[in-house]
């Protein structure tokens, strides 16, 4: 289960910089791009793969809990997750709101990293 735990955590750190990457893009670009064509179909495929990465650091927490990392942190960072990946295509979206989720949800995932690397 670990195992599945650290190639899920990998991927949404992938999509964590990927929502910088967008929203510097739409920032300096002033674009939106189109809701039900682009920005869904990209927050439906993070949902997907961070509800899967909640319920298995979920149930692995329980078994093997750990001194810094607790349940709550996990809803609060799955929450940034949702926040962001529709976030990232809005300019108008508050810079520094954005980089405080971006920066919780990268320490959080990094900690998960450092306690199944051990």
């Amino acid at each position: 289960m670990s195992a599945e735990i650290l190639v899920l955590t990998k991927k949404l750190l992938n999509y964590n910089h990927l929502f910088v990457k967008y929203y510097q893009e739409a920032r300096e670009n002033g674009t939106s791009h189109d809701f039900h064509e682009v920005i869904k179909p990209f927050a439906n495929e993070v949902k997907k793969v961070s509800q899967e990465w909640g319920t298995l650091l979920k149930n692995w927490l329980v078994k093997n809990p750990q001194k810094h990392l607790h349940l709550k942190q996990i809803d609060t960072t799955l929450d940034h997750i949702d926040q962001l990946s529709i976030q990232a295509f809005f300019p108008k979206t508050s810079r520094s709101r954005f980089l405080n989720a971006n920066r919780t949800v990268e320490f959080f995932l990094l900690e998960i990293l450092k306690e199944l690397e051990t």
